[in-house]
């Protein structure tokens, strides 16, 4: 998912004394992951407010893309308001929260353009988008690197048939295809969906990237495993790079290959704690993923989830996908 936030952004801040009274906590700070409501449920965010020095400022994740700095953050009148800035400088979407039974209640503004590829002339619409925050899940003191228990392997691709597979999006076309041996993506296809979910466990894959390709593998439908073209590659900022965990944390070595020529890799998932290796080099040791990734099915951290491919970004072909699941953690 290669889609850069914006680059430097003044964060505009408010002291913390004027904003809950003196001797009282802050019950906006900390790390929330919020979720739409009514037919808004596939809508899901991530948000982190932290105080310093008696000034807030604050990370958010805006559903696809990375986390970016928010350029307002400020309470008004019991309600928490904070914002990213607009194109040009301009003032960005406003979002509203408050506090209620422990959990952040809130509200925007959302236009509508109309979907990619629709008529670009058309009057954008606008709809409010009501979404509930929680805190996220406590994890237990896990190691991705632990001698677990593991199960029956699981084939998602056995290079003749698409069946283990869903998508993302139901009304629209899959638009993957089977070419010698490795299921490949056409013009503006789907996302995969596997239909089996997982916990913990073990990945496999094989792929190949077209020139300039960027793509995506999901652990659970919510941390994206970037794809990318980036053997020659020294733009591209490291947290973005191949293998990052997107937006999140940078792989520890650029194991790329060229495209064109097939790749490997694996990762163990337990909690929210990952190992990952690329052809050969560990690229993440036992790191600990803070939350969802752009383009994340939903927040249910805690809950079993499936493997998602990117197919409605550039060209990738896959040959092999297996999951092991663990057992037994240990």
């Amino acid at each position: 998912m290669r889609r850069l936030g914006l680059a430097a952004i003044a964060v505009v801040t408010t002291t913390l004394a004027t904003l809950s009274g003196a001797g009282q906590s802050n019950p906006f700070l900390g790390q929330w992951a919020m979720t739409g409501t009514g037919d808004d449920s596939s809508l899901v965010y991530w948000l982190e407010i932290t105080e310093s020095g008696g000034q807030l400022s604050g990370m958010f994740l805006d559903r696809v893309g990375n986390p970016n700095p928010l350029a307002v953050v400020k309470i008004e009148n019991g309600e928490l308001v904070f914002g990213q800035a607009g194109r040009g400088g301009a003032p960005g979407q406003e979002y509203r929260a408050r506090i209620e039974n422990g959990r952040l209640v809130g509200r925007h503004t959302m236009v509508v353009r109309g979907r990619r590829g629709g008529d670009p002339n058309a009057t954008p619409t606008e709809r409010v988008v009501n979404w509930v925050g929680v805190r996220p899940p406590s994890w237990p003191p896990f190691s991705a690197n632990g001698k677990h228990v593991f199960g029956a392997p699981v084939a998602l691709f056995n290079g003749t048939t698409l069946e283990p597979w869903g998508v993302q999006h139901a009304e629209r076309p899959m638009n993957w295809a089977i070419e010698d041996g490795a299921m490949t993506n056409g013009e503006r296809a789907n996302n995969l969906v596997s239909k089996q979910k997982f916990m913990n466990f073990k990945i496999e894959a094989e792929y190949k990237l077209g020139p300039g390709s960027n793509s995506g593998l999901y652990l659970r439908g919510r941390y994206e495993l970037q794809l990318l073209d980036d053997a020659t590659d020294t733009r591209t900022r490291r947290d973005l790079a191949h293998m990052a965990i997107y937006g999140r944390v940078a792989p520890s070595v650029n194991a790329s290959k060229p495209a064109g020529e097939w790749q490997s890799m694996s990762a163990v998932l337990v909690g929210n704690r990952v190992t990952v290796i690329l052809n050969g080099a560990t690229v993440h040791n036992d790191v600990a993923i803070a939350g969802i990734t752009g383009g994340a099915l939903d927040n249910a951290e805690t809950t079993p989830g499936p493997i998602m491919i990117q197919g409605d970004h550039s060209k990738v072909w896959v040959r092999k996908v297996v999951v092991t699941p663990i057992t037994e953690v240990r």
